[in-house]
């Protein structure tokens, strides 16, 4: 017999017209997935799944304690460095500016006295003080406290960095992780106090976030590059930056150089170090940055006592 057009013709044109792909994985929904979670049922993909003593669960329910053996960090989502994937990832950048900013109030509202006590001096008579001040004499403090402290009677300073700062900085903390953002953040700024201690005329002040904020355009650098992305921004703006430094008068170079090459070798074991030692290359690496940092300021400080 005949069949009508369009009729029926054998078991494959009888499946349902109606039928649903498989569902996606509840944390990628790009990827589908038949496994579920055995314990809320969820839809779990290969990188979800965490082996139970019966088929798979879920990341939630591993933290929340379901017998798997594992600890509840084990699954946690990380960056590429390794950190923690943190709710708010600028929250670091935040408070930093924060900081800088109210450290600049306090210099607006108590004068050159308060700043004359904590920028960065190696050895020299300060009139305002009244005595003979510097890191020479043991205020090592200097080399932190000069990272938070601008030029107040020049807005465009501080506005400068901190913008650079949001820019630069927030993404970055979102790559790195928290803990290794800050890490590398002081190891940095130390790195620029210390050359800048090393090679300036020990009478010569100098204060600003810039040997930090330099830190991060050099790890940023290395991130980029680790990832494949398109170097010539980050590239242009280090260059013009690097203009300013050597073009103006009255910039702590030193700084702004040590900075730099502190940031690209402590963002390059960020980034590059290998999972199985990831931890120790990383903080490993900033411990020798900020061995070079000690040497430094007892080599100096032994020149100007």
């Amino acid at each position: 017999m005949d069949q009508a057009p369009g009729s029926p013709q054998g078991p494959r044109d009888q499946e349902p017209q109606n039928a649903q792909s498989l569902p996606t994985c509840y944390r990628h929904p790009d990827r589908e997935t038949g496994i579920r979670c055995t314990r809320c049922e969820r839809p779990i993909c290969p990188e979800c799944m965490v082996s139970a003593s019966v088929g798979f669960q879920c990341p939630e329910c591993v933290r929340s304690g379901s017998g798997t053996g594992l600890a509840p960090t084990a699954t946690q989502p990380r960056t590429i460095a390794g950190g923690t994937v943190a709710a708010d990832p600028r929250l670091a950048t935040k408070i930093l500016i924060g900081l800088n900013l109210a450290v600049f109030l306090v210099q607006m509202s108590m004068g050159d006295r308060f700043t004359d006590r904590f920028d960065l001096i190696g050895r020299a008579y300060v009139p305002i003080l009244g005595s003979i001040e510097g890191v020479a004499e043991g205020q090592w403090y200097r080399l932190v406290t000069a990272m938070f402290l601008h030029d107040a009677q020049n807005y465009i300073h501080i506005l400068f960095n901190m913008l650079s700062l949001w820019w630069i900085g927030g993404p970055l903390e979102a790559a790195l992780g928290r803990a290794r953002y800050l890490t590398l953040y002081f190891v940095s700024g130390l790195a620029g106090s210390a050359l800048s201690y090393l090679l300036a005329a020990p009478n010569q002040p100098s204060l600003g976030a810039s040997g930090a904020i330099f830190g991060l355009f050099g790890a940023t650098a290395v991130l980029m590059r680790r990832l494949n992305y398109d170097m010539r921004p980050v590239i242009a703006l280090l260059v013009i930056n690097l203009i300013f430094t050597f073009g103006w008068s009255g910039i702590a170079w030193q700084a702004h150089i040590g900075g730099l090459v502190a940031g690209v070798v402590v963002g390059y074991a960020m980034v590059h170090a290998p999972r199985e030692r990831r931890a120790l290359i990383q903080y490993g690496v900033c411990t020798l940055v900020l061995a070079v940092v000690l040497i430094t300021t007892l080599v100096r400080t032994a020149q100007l006592t």
